[in-house]
Formats: structure tokens, sequence, C-alpha cells
């Protein structure tokens, strides 16, 4: 069965998540994707530790389906070996400032002079353009500058999620340009650039917050888990745990309303809209909160489930790891690589395809594993490969 992209050729030079896991995706699906990384490994290699080496979490979600080469794009003796990586590509993907991508050779204009319909997929902190283009940045200025951490947590105290949620948005957002991008050229044979940006992620995730607050200036500050435009939206204690819910729509409010003992709430003005319902939200959570602090997790989620209200139990990383939902969908791939005590529980292809599935298919490469190969289907002989590597250049 052979994957969607198949046949396309992807050259990687991410770094951490927002880049590389662009690359990734497009792995999954197909596409021979080549990571590029310094010589002695970039710094995503080693976030999170897991195998003996020094191997990180980060790497192993990032660089599966891969093949990895070494290459310092700054020596004189690596701008051949760029023109011929980039001669058989068909998308450079790159999370580096501009100024960078122009001394390693990989900017745009550098890149159409070697191959006219070259794309790039260029993803940065702030965009190629505005006051903060040469600006560098992590997922969490995105989830800071957006407004979304300023509404998280409770009291004085703005709270980061630890799942980076803009850099994963980011990545998606950014294979969705680069499919669209193949998918033009294919019409018109042109390349050109797909930008995403870590700032213009958080801000869309963030838009309906952001909108609210351009029409309406409510100022809204933080209050926990608890919902602003409906209820009882909240983490819930039980006997035994936490759970969540999230009641949205009039329907499911009136059950909720009959499970949890309060049918008189169905005539209540304060009750009557979702908003109406977050703008009294406090109460509604003090009701919920009594109803599940009487109950184990799973006598509230059996009763809940039984109403059709949706609530789940807060899970910790190892009880979503053991759920039987997560075993039945086969998330995770287990993936061995050499030095971790026991293989890594890699998350799939996130969405599925019928027909043309993608799918894990190698681990990720060891340092410079298939730099040799690489420049031999390149055309460098051994003698220019030895030089490459006593110059420092791979």
């Amino acid at each position: 069965m052979t994957g969607v992209l198949e046949g396309m050729r992807v050259l990687d030079f991410g770094r951490y998540i927002a880049g590389p896991f662009c690359a990734t995706l497009l792995a999954d699906l197909g596409a021979r994707v080549i990571r590029i990384e310094k010589l002695g490994g970039s710094e995503d290699r080693y976030v999170a530790p897991l195998a003996d080496t020094g191997e990180g979490g980060t790497f192993m979600q990032m660089a599966r389906n891969k093949l990895g080469m070494t290459l310092n794009p700054m020596k004189p003796e690596a701008r051949e070996v760029v023109r011929r990586l980039v001669r058989g590509a068909d998308v450079v993907v790159a999370n580096l400032p501009l100024p960078t991508l122009k001394e390693m050779g990989i900017d745009y204009d550098t890149l159409r002079a070697i191959k006219p319909d070259i794309i790039l997929t260029h993803v940065s902190a702030f965009g190629n353009d505005g006051p903060y283009s040469e600006r560098v940045g992590f997922d969490v200025l995105g989830q800071a500058m957006s407004g979304g951490m300023y509404l998280c947590g409770e009291g004085d105290t703005p709270v980061r999620t630890h799942v980076p949620y803009v850099d994963f948005g980011t990545a998606m957002l950014a294979a969705y340009g680069t499919l669209a991008a193949l998918l033009e050229r294919q019409k018109t044979g042109q390349g050109q650039i797909v930008e995403a940006s870590l700032f213009t992620t958080g801000l869309t995730l963030a838009n309906n917050l952001v909108m609210e607050q351009a029409v309406r200036h409510l100022d809204r500050t933080r209050q926990g888990n608890r919902a602003f435009h409906h209820a009882p939206s909240d983490a819930y204690r039980t006997r035994d745990g936490w759970i969540v819910t999230m009641i949205v729509g009039n329907p499911i409010f009136e059950r909720w309303a009959k499970l949890v003992g309060e049918p008189g709430w169905l005539g209540d003005p304060r009750f009557a809209s979702d908003q109406a319902r977050g703008d009294h939200g406090a109460l509604i959570s003090e009701r919920m909160a009594r109803w599940c602090a009487e109950r184990t997790t799973a006598a509230a989620l059996e009763a809940l489930e039984a109403a059709r209200v949706p609530a789940g139990p807060v899970l910790s990383p190892q009880a979503a790891l053991d759920d039987p939902h997560t075993q039945a969908r086969q998330i995770f791939k287990p993936v061995d690589y050499p030095g971790l005590p026991t293989p890594a529980p890699v998350a799939d292809t996130p969405v599925k395809l019928s027909r043309t599935p993608g799918g894990i298919r190698t681990r990720p490469p060891l340092l410079g594993e298939h730099t040799d190969a690489i420049l031999a289907e390149l055309g460098f002989s051994p003698p220019e490969i030895a030089a490459l590597h006593k110059a420092r250049a791979v």
C-alpha cells in the first residue's frame, strides 16, 4: 500500500517541534524526509532524555520515518551538498530566522535559483514581517502573547499548559499549507513560500476570546477550570479522583439538571441559555461539586454517561497509557531505539485515511546514520565524502 505522498522528497532543517513535526506528518504519509542536523547533534535530539545516549521523547516523536544526516551549511565545502540536496527536493522545511536561512543558503531566493518549483515551508516565532519578525521564541510565547495564558489559572498567577499546543498547532497548520502548495504546484508547476508562526497560531486558537474582547470589552479574568460561556464546565473532585464535564446546549443542561436533582432550575432565567449559565458558572459548579463529592469517579461517570452528559476522568500520563480506549484504538506504537530500556510509546499518525493510511514505519535515525549513503546518492565519490568529513562539513 503506497502512502499519499510517496515520491515526494522533503529536507527537514527544523528544530524542536513546529518545523520537525510538520515534516513528520509529511513523512507519515509517505514522503521521503531527510532530517538535517548539526554535526554534534541538534539540541532537540536531547530534550526529555529517554535513551542511555541522551536521545529524548521530543526526538523520538519528531524523527520517526526520517533519514538522518549531519551537515554544516555554513562551511564552504557544504554548499555543493546543499545544492544537490535541493535539486532533488520538493519541499524544504525550516524553522529558523530569515537571516539564518540566508547564511545557510536555504532562503527562498537561493532555493528557487537552484530549483525553480521548490516549496519552502518556513516556520518562525512571529512571522516574516512586523516589528517582532527577527525575534526568536518557543511555544510558551505563543501561549503568553495570544491572551490564552492570561486567562488560565486562578487568582493573580497566569498558568501555561505543559502540553505545547501552539507548537503542535503550528506544525499541523504548516503541514496543511505544504499540502496545499503541493496541490497548487501540480496545477501551475510553480513553487512558493508557506509561512506559519507561533504567534499567529496562538492568536488563531484564541480567536473566540480575542474577538469577544474586541466587540464586547468584557475584560475577562482567569477563573480556573470553569468555562466562560457555558456551565457546568469545570473540574470536580470525586471521592477518589477528579472528573471534568463540558455542558453546552439546553438539551444536555436539561438532562444534567434532572440528574443532580435540580429540575426547578430549568425554568430559572439565570440558566436559560449557555451564556447565562456561564455568567452564573460559580453557582452551577458549586452544585456539581457537591454531587461529585458524594460519589466515586466510576459511579459519577456511569451516572453521567447514562444521562448522556459529556464527562471524563482526569488521567495521569500513566493512566492515559493504560486506558482501555487508548489500548483499543492503538493510539501508541512501541518504537525501539538503541539505548532505550524499553520501547517508547510513540503516538501514531493522528489522522486515519481508510484507503491510504499513514503510519510509523521506521525508528528515528542515529546521529548521522544515513549521511554517507545520502551523499553517495547525490553523486559524491568516496574520496569526496572523506574530504567532506575531514572539513567538518558533514
